[in-house]
């Protein structure tokens, strides 16, 4: 059994079958596809000669990926720029630089997410499954939020509790028509929910 961080070994048997030693289970593309997903480290190995395959396996799951319906991620420009690179002098820099656009790319999107998840409470994902009204409804509820938040810092001290020093001698009729209309407003988002 390997350690707990040692990649866990894939073996690919003559027969294209893929075999888990980590879960002695066969598995599919689509199972090591999850696995790359979630993070997980794998080495698929030739089952009867030990020789390491692992990049032929990833590209043939990228390849697998790619001819599903809707799945296309590679545009066919960069598909062009990548095989004019092969034999070519920058063929050395070409991995390198992939991987550290990939690696930026990938810190940007989880960046992203994260703020995604702070404004509006959901992934980028969840937003997009809403359609267009209720993504609208969602952000003006989330504003309305940050607005009540915000008039609550300004309102320190509820009606009737201020100090003496600061109490006016009638209360202003602005005050009570802009109250009146904070008021309506939340009756209105309460509806909508």
């Amino acid at each position: 059994m390997p350690a707990k961080d040692d990649p866990v070994v894939i073996k690919k048997y003559a027969n294209r079958r893929l075999y888990n030693t980590g879960t002695s289970t066969y598995v599919t593309l689509e199972d090591l596809a999850e696995m790359v997903k979630k993070g997980e480290e794998f080495s698929v190995q030739d089952a009867k000669t030990g020789e390491d395959i692992t990049h032929s396996v990833l590209t043939q799951i990228i390849f697998e990926l790619e001819n599903k319906d809707g799945q296309n991620m590679l545009p066919i420009p960069f598909l062009r720029q990548l095989i004019a690179f092969y034999g070519d002098q920058m063929q050395m820099i070409v991995p390198s630089f992939l991987e550290q656009s990939m690696a930026s790319f990938a810190k940007e999107q989880e960046r992203f997410r994260e703020q995604m998840k702070v404004a509006f409470g959901k992934t980028p994902m969840d937003m997009m499954k809403l359609n267009p009204m209720q993504a609208l409804e969602e952000q003006t509820r989330r504003n309305m939020e940050m607005f009540q938040n915000a008039m609550r810092m300004f309102t320190a001290f509820p009606q009737g509790a201020q100090p003496e020093s600061e109490k006016k001698p009638e209360k202003s009729d602005d005050l009570q028509e802009l109250k009146e209309q904070i008021a309506a407003m939340q009756r209105k988002i309460d509806s909508m929910g």
